[in-house]
């Protein structure tokens, strides 16, 4: 099992691959294979047999899971793509902060 930096929701930035640059939302994370579903990144497309009378058939497209190390977050406040530190707050709780300017990522 491998730790993953990103969290779903987050917005993520590509850094490496076909689909280097883009920007978008996680959908899903596999943390066991260590990889991230990008909405609008490595879309491929899948040819589907109508299973149910009333599903039809018929080509879809869809985005497939890359690699968890080739995304970076970006923060909310500054817009950046950067790692994620992590900080312990006065309560106890455990939240994430963006290690270019500081601000609390959860």
């Amino acid at each position: 099992m491998m730790k993953v930096h990103v969290k779903t929701k987050d917005e993520v930035i590509v850094i490496s691959g076909k689909d280097k640059g883009v920007k978008g939302k996680v959908l899903a994370v596999s943390p066991k294979a260590g990889r991230v579903t990008v909405e609008g990144v490595a879309v491929v497309t899948k040819h589907q047999k109508s299973r149910a009378q009333g599903q039809p058939g018929g080509i879809i497209r869809k985005e497939a899971a890359i690699d968890a190390s080739n995304v970076m977050l970006v923060c909310q406040k500054c817009g950046k793509p950067s790692r994620a530190g992590h900080k312990v707050l006065e309560n106890g709780s455990k939240v994430r902060v963006c290690k270019k300017c500081g601000e609390q990522i959860d």
